[in-house]
């Protein structure tokens, strides 16, 4: 693997923190306003001994003493002839003058070094140059390393290893890496569970339509055995064809509802939609002497909604005619529709079983079956879609008193814009 983020931090960070000791370094010497008193009292005592040396022994012994000093010393200290002008520019920290056994006078001059880059300390370069290196290459590594593990985990997520987790490989890292890595956990689990979801179902849908496909097999069966079972036979046919079709058509509209292609930007009247539906419900209701019962509370109110109308009537008829097949002969399906603030409350409640309160959550999802084997299809699934995609939702909870009670929310279209 091409580790070039890696050297792209180690040499940027590496020279960034040599340039930054150099430069604190350079800035301290020019800023550095003179001598400071150490650097004088080293050049008075440093004039002083060559001197003495001088007076003792003149201009060979200073050369024997001088051979022994550094050479940082060497190059700051110079003997002349006194009688001899000085054409030295430095800056002179300390002067004397001394005269040898010869008879001789000699200038001892010690100069303020000026400042060059040969004049860096060593230890100066030591700290910028291996001391940055060390520190930027753990730099580099701490946090090129969970890159590394998040290219690798995407790559087995790619290859459809939906258990592919980066947090616990994080450790005890508290930063943005860590929170992206939890971030990818998270998206790792959804995709889990979305394939999960589509696997089982297209497994649901082939059961569901393995069913009529079976009893139109069974009806052209039975028609080749017994012509004079013809007519029958095409009936049953047309039966199962038509339930064929209309699963089909169900899982159209529940295939582009998830893709969002139900949106829609059209205002319809909620309240008017909600009259039609039991009007409708009330046909099938009177054979089972169930009574439907619409209450919309103050009259005169504006039921102006924003999205796709028909939509939102498939789902609420979706709603109505399932309280209506549960409920029990002369029962009553109480309808109540309210105006809350910016939203619009629609519950059906009715005197059915009810549902388990852990099942719940199923009556949402495609062909979704309780412990006891009861499937719930497609309806509701649709009609949740249909109504989260106007942007509203729906909630399910039984009844204290017995059956179920569906409240539907969808939001009230703003009376200036419309």
């Amino acid at each position: 693997m091409k580790r070039r983020l890696f050297w792209k931090i180690l040499i940027g960070f590496w020279l960034t923190f040599f340039c930054i000791v150099l430069g604190t370094w350079l800035l301290f010497m020019v800023l550095r306003s003179g001598p400071s008193d150490y650097a004088r009292g080293m050049a008075r005592m440093s004039v002083a001994a060559a001197s003495a040396v001088v007076r003792d022994g003149g201009r060979q012994a200073y050369d024997a003493e001088i051979g022994s000093w550094s050479p940082e010393q060497r190059r700051q200290i110079e003997l002349s002839p006194a009688a001899a002008p000085s054409d030295d520019a430095r800056p002179v920290l300390a002067q004397s003058i001394a005269r040898s056994p010869d008879g001789e006078v000699w200038r001892i001059t010690f100069y303020r070094q000026p400042f060059t880059m040969r004049g860096i300390p060593r230890e100066v370069l030591l700290l910028g140059g291996a001391g940055g290196l060390l520190f930027s290459a753990i730099l580099a590594w701490y946090l090129t390393q969970p890159v590394r593990r998040m290219r690798s985990g995407f790559r087995r997520l790619a290859q459809g290893d939906f258990t592919t987790r980066l947090g616990p490989s994080m450790g005890r890292r508290r930063d943005e890496i860590a929170d992206l890595a939890h971030d990818f956990d998270q998206m790792a689990a959804q995709l889990s569970e979305l394939v999960a979801a589509r696997d089982r179902l297209l497994a649901d849908v082939s059961h569901e339509l393995r069913t009529p496909l079976a009893r139109l097999n069974l009806a052209i069966g039975l028609t080749r055995q017994d012509p004079a079972k013809l007519d029958a036979s095409l009936d049953r046919i047309g039966k199962e064809a038509a339930k064929l079709d209309e699963m089909v058509g169900e899982l159209l509209t529940l295939s582009k509802l998830e893709s969002g292609m139900g949106q829609s930007e059209d205002y319809f009247d909620f309240a008017e939609i909600v009259r039609g539906v039991v009007q409708d419900a009330g046909y099938e209701a009177s054979a089972k002497q169930v009574d439907v019962s619409l209450d919309t509370g103050v009259k005169g109110c504006e039921w102006l909604a924003k999205g796709n109308g028909k939509l939102v009537s498939r789902a609420v008829e979706n709603i109505v005619r399932n309280a209506v097949r549960y409920s029990p002969q002369g029962a009553r399906v109480d309808i109540t529709l309210r105006h809350n603030g910016d939203f619009y409350r629609l519950t059906i409640a009715d005197k059915g079983p009810g549902v388990p309160s852990e099942e719940i959550g199923l009556l949402f999802k495609p062909f979704g079956h309780s412990a006891d084997g009861f499937g719930f299809g497609l309806g509701l699934a649709i009609a949740q879609r249909a109504i989260a995609v106007n942007g509203g939702a729906i909630v399910a909870r039984n009844r204290e008193t017995g059956g179920l009670e569906m409240t539907v929310t969808v939001p009230a279209a703003p009376l200036d814009l419309v």
